[in-house]
């Protein structure tokens, strides 16, 4: 059995690795955004493909999206940090086999593996009781955003600096930079210092 990881924080995605190979499977690529693990799995056809959501390029609900597309039956594990109900509610539309919080995840990767292999779906035990229900705000504006850039702008709703907000999601801080950017000009928003940050907090409603 071939298994992709994909996560752009070096230690989880080291740590990944070495706890699926531990189980006794076969880890054949990894790599750190979500455009190369699309194209591996164009090209490698793996038969499950852990993915973080936070990713550079496309995140793990695009590339989870894009192999429902493709019909492609490699078979998705997300391994997260959201427990948002919207988060949780769109990973299903895509058919994802896997949904565990990163937090839990030594706990519970062996046993969701184990599920998946045999076809079977595996939510976290623990997503139940962290389960955030949210409301999207300015749903219409935000559509344009991805996922990730969402996440950023509602940290960013919440005075988090570039640092701050690359420690919470586990992305380097040039990644939340270049997402911040992207923000900017996909709002139409000026280029100044605070803008962002000021368009943010007045529509965090």
């Amino acid at each position: 059995m071939k298994i992709l990881i994909a996560d752009d924080y070096p230690f989880t995605l080291q740590g990944t690795k070495s706890f699926v190979e531990s189980y006794g499977y076969s880890v054949t690529d990894t790599c750190s955004n979500g455009t190369s693990a699309l194209n591996l799995i164009l090209l490698h056809l793996p038969d499950i493909a852990i993915l973080d959501i936070n990713m550079p390029g496309l995140d793990g609900l695009e590339v989870a999206k894009k192999i429902q597309e493709a019909r492609i039956k490699t078979k998705v594990i997300l391994l997260t940090m959201h427990k948002e109900m919207t988060v949780y509610k769109k990973a299903m539309q895509y058919e994802i086999f896997g949904y565990i919080l990163k937090e839990h995840a030594q706990e519970e990767l062996e046993l969701c593996l184990s599920q998946v292999r045999e076809g079977k779906k595996y939510v976290s035990s623990f997503l139940k009781e962290d389960l955030i229900t949210s409301v999207d705000t300015n749903l219409g504006i935000l559509a344009i955003l991805t996922f990730s850039e969402r996440k950023i702008l509602e940290l960013v709703a919440q005075q988090k600096t570039s640092k701050q907000i690359a420690d919470l999601l586990f992305l380097s801080e040039k990644t939340v930079e270049g997402h911040r950017g992207k923000i900017i000009e996909k709002l139409g928003l000026p280029k100044e210092k605070n803008a962002l940050l000021k368009w943010a907090i007045q529509n965090n409603k």
